[in-house]
């Protein structure tokens, strides 16, 4: 499980009949904290690369962009091969089960915040009506 901001936009490839795959890097990041002693401890960022399997790598495709904030959920694989050069290099990505946008959109945030305000209009008389 891993919270996270999207580095870049996904890279989605299609093959066989309209089906997809998506690779996206994210950034988890533990803050920095204070030791009793003084000591400043900074922040850390790992970066993760994340693949998307047919139904959420269309969805990351449509909705997924540079700077959103995933929760996503999966499995840690491991390979790896050798480079131009012959030397082995390590992978480890995590192949997501579930993701979840936590960015709102920004239509739909100004269309909620519109609404509440209509449907609750403060007037001077509400206080009159209450029965205690």
């Amino acid at each position: 499980m891993l919270i996270g901001n999207v580095g870049k936009d996904p890279d989605i490839h299609y093959y066989d009949q309209d089906q997809c795959v998506a690779q996206l890097r994210l950034a988890t990041t533990e803050r920095g904290y204070t030791l009793p002693n003084g000591t400043q401890v900074p922040d850390r960022t790992d970066w993760h690369t994340v693949i998307l399997y047919r139904g959420l790598a269309k969805v990351a495709e449509k909705y997924v962009h540079k700077g959103d904030k995933l929760y996503v959920e999966g499995k840690l694989r491991y390979r790896s091969y050798d480079d131009k050069r012959g030397v082995r290099q390590y992978v480890t990505e995590v192949y997501a089960d579930n993701m979840e946008l936590l960015t709102p959109k920004k239509d739909e945030v100004a269309a909620t915040r519109k609404n509440v305000t209509e449907s609750n209009p403060v007037t001077d008389n509400q206080d009159n009506d209450m029965p205690f």
